[in-house]
């Protein structure tokens, strides 16, 4: 009876059927497409490899995949790349500018011009170009279709907004402005003035802003500097280090930072005792970081607030620098990181939140954010979608049941060190449907945050779900949210019960309240 059982349902080291593939640790998993796996790495990335692929390998299979799209549909892959990169979607916008860079560089001639027609829709700022540059260089030549992208990137900014990329951004990854402006030769009698501070270093007729930023190489008073800031909007980066240690210049600055700057200065900022107990510089920075209207217009990602508020709880740098957490911050930060995310729909739908802990998703990293592995960013992610239900319940696998006692009502640096410190085990995806159906739990929606690296059990995911559903009389629907950016999923793609979404894409939670509402595999 053994033998037979083993013959009717295999285990998850042979194919469940005739669509899967080997995984990386062994076990057989549903292979997703190109163009999922395109939109898993414009969001994920793939620095720091994961537990069973290095950087370099994880990198060179998305990079394949990259190309297999572009040789596909030039079009269609940077409509992709401008969508994730402009609705603000990924942690990061550099695996996007990568991306374009080699739509710009491998693709027919139609894609070269469509990706470079689109250069300043993926990069926005002085520092994406900068970047873009780095990445093409070593792609192609410089040829006169590149030249007249980049010169238009220049002249098609007023030379005010202009001057404000050129004194923000000044240089990256071995390039600067002026390298770029050598080699496109920009003509613009209206932006002349900056080129020529930008290239010959003369201020005389340039914006007010760039000599505003030369008059503070020189200042000699923090009053001046102050002044400089508020009558010009000076960013912080234009800012001599020497004057930067100072409270009164910092709440000079607050009055223009960006978000993004704001929440990676915080440390700064306490170890100047700016932010300090019951100072109005903490009141001013708490009231910053809860402006949900900046999160929007700054397009700032879940996953840079979660970085700041992981860095600033721990309260000791890499260089070794050290400050006393105020734990206001701290939950202000919390926060804003359910805000980042935007209104989500509850479902009213009985929701298994199911957590991958195993040995896997503890390596490598998200978005290349060092102590941010796919378990730490499945438990923070799961929280948006527990906040937003009233009918859920949580748990933990690897090899074996993990319970997990956390709520969506702790701060969200509690549960992270929770789910931190649960031991590890082999991977067997197919776990949560066996609890529910053993336990005889009623389960609309098992939503399962896993890298699909699934090889130790008796029985494949996807078989256990239909068991599930048979047993229990339920159409059960399963939601694979994919931490990691490699090529599988234990969703099957032939399914219209089962979803494959990207860990970490702002869109996931309304997409998972979405698809448990009703069938929105087109998504």
């Amino acid at each position: 009876m053994a033998y037979l059982r083993n013959m009717s349902a295999p285990i998850q080291t042979q194919p469940l059927d005739a669509h899967q593939v080997q995984n990386s640790s062994g076990g057989y998993s549903y292979p997703v497409d190109d163009w999922t796996r395109l939109q898993r790495f414009l969001i994920l990335g793939s620095e720091g490899g994961s537990y069973y692929a290095s950087e370099r390998q994880l990198s060179r299979e998305n990079i394949d995949g990259v190309l297999r799209c572009i040789a596909t549909d030039g079009k269609r892959t940077v409509d992709s790349i401008v969508t994730v990169s402009q609705s603000g979607r990924a942690p990061k916008n550099d695996p996007a500018i990568y991306c374009l860079a080699l739509c710009a560089s491998k693709g027919d001639a139609e894609t070269r011009e469509y990706a470079l027609y689109n250069l300043s829709l993926v990069c926005r700022i002085g520092t994406h170009i900068l970047h873009f540059a780095g990445y093409v260089d070593g792609l192609r030549g410089w040829g006169r279709g590149l030249r007249t992208a980049i010169r238009h990137w220049y002249t098609d900014r007023d030379p005010d907004s202009l001057a404000y990329q050129m004194v923000k951004y000044r240089s990256r990854d071995k390039w600067s402005h002026r390298d770029l402006l050598r080699l496109a030769h920009p003509k613009s009698v209206a932006h002349d003035p900056v080129f020529k501070w930008v290239t010959k270093g003369d201020a005389e007729n340039a914006p007010s802003l760039i000599r505003a930023f030369e008059e503070a190489q020189t200042a000699e008073s923090r009053s001046q500097i102050m002044g400089l800031i508020r009558d010009y909007g000076l960013p912080w980066e234009a800012v001599p280090d020497k004057w930067l240690g100072y409270p009164d210049v910092w709440d000079a600055l607050l009055d223009q930072i960006g978000y993004t700057a704001l929440i990676r200065s915080l440390s700064r900022l306490t170890r100047i005792e700016y932010i300090k107990p019951l100072s109005a510089g903490l009141k001013r920075v708490v009231d910053k970081i809860g402006d949900a209207e900046a999160i929007k217009r700054g397009r700032v990602h879940p996953v840079q607030i979660l970085t700041a508020m992981l860095s600033y709880q721990h309260g000791v740098s890499k260089g070794g620098l050290t400050w006393q957490p105020v734990q206001q911050i701290v939950d202000a930060l919390n926060d804003a990181f359910y805000a980042s995310f935007g209104f989500v729909e509850p479902t009213g739908k009985r929701t298994l939140l199911a957590l991958d802990v195993s040995g896997s998703m503890s390596g490598g990293m998200v978005a290349g954010v060092e102590g941010l592995t796919p378990r730490v960013a499945a438990a923070a992610l799961s929280m948006v979608t527990a906040r937003t239900e009233t009918d859920y319940h949580i748990m933990a696998f690897s090899d074996t049941f993990v319970p997990l006692n956390i709520s969506p009502r702790q701060r969200l640096d509690d549960v992270v060190n929770a789910t931190s410190n649960l031991p590890f085990g082999d991977t067997d995806c197919a776990l949560p449907m066996l609890w529910a159906m053993q336990n005889k739990i009623e389960i609309d929606t098992f939503a399962i945050y896993t890298d699909s690296e699934t090889w130790d059990g008796e029985i494949h995911p996807m078989e256990a779900l239909r068991r599930y559903r048979q047993t229990t009389g339920i159409a059960a629907k399963l939601v694979v949210v994919g931490m990691v950016s490699n090529g599988f999923t234990i969703a099957d793609p032939l399914d219209a019960g089962a979803l494959d979404i990207v860990g970490f894409d702002t869109a996931t939670p309304g997409l998972i309240s979405d698809f448990a509402r009703e069938d929105l595999r087109s998504l």
